[in-house]
């Protein structure tokens, strides 16, 4: 890169790392809290004044209520017998991140379509920052648009990237100078 480069890694450059098995053990307890579908108190894992920032189409949400009120509950009404898989997971110091998917029926209503009952897959990733003993930031993507995918909706209206992978398109080139 040329020229001045933007300071990097601003918020976790300064972890602490004796911290770091404290916070596998927030993430894991957390984890296991979401599998058995609590709601109510999962305030056990999460500080009341958390911050829950989500990718377009999930939102972000200011404190616990929020989380529970405006996700948690949705989420639920939208898919039912759900199942949260952690396919791989990193700890460092007050940091965690995993990516994964949850297995889930599509029970109720997501995005404006309607149940149809289909066993999907809903990809993610999470970055978590633990203060306290607590989740107070939590960072997520959430892949809506595979979600959409496997419920019959293409949200991308035929021009998402793979069109290129399946060589149906040329995908652009940039000018060069």
């Amino acid at each position: 890169m040329k020229g001045s480069r933007p300071e990097q890694a601003v918020l976790s450059k300064d972890t602490d790392m004796s911290k770091t098995e404290e916070t596998r053990q927030v993430i894991e307890g957390m984890v296991d809290g979401l599998n058995d579908h609590r709601i109510g108190d999962i305030g056990e894992f999460f500080a009341e004044s958390f911050k829950w920032m989500g990718n377009q189409g999930c939102g972000t949400k200011n404190g616990l209520q929020e989380f529970q009120d405006n996700w948690q509950k949705p989420f639920q009404a939208a898919f039912s017998d759900k199942v949260c898989v952690d396919e791989s997971r990193l700890f460092m110091g007050e940091w965690a991140a995993a990516f994964g998917r949850q297995e889930a029926t599509h029970s109720g209503n997501f995005m404006g379509i309607a149940p149809t009952g289909k066993r999907i897959e809903i990809r993610y990733m999470d970055f978590w920052k633990v203060v306290d003993g607590k989740i107070d930031n939590n960072w997520v993507m959430v892949d809506f648009p595979h979600v959409m995918a496997q419920l019959g909706k293409d949200c991308f209206d035929g021009h998402g990237w793979e069109a290129y992978d399946r060589g149906e398109k040329t995908p652009p080139q940039p000018k060069t100078s």
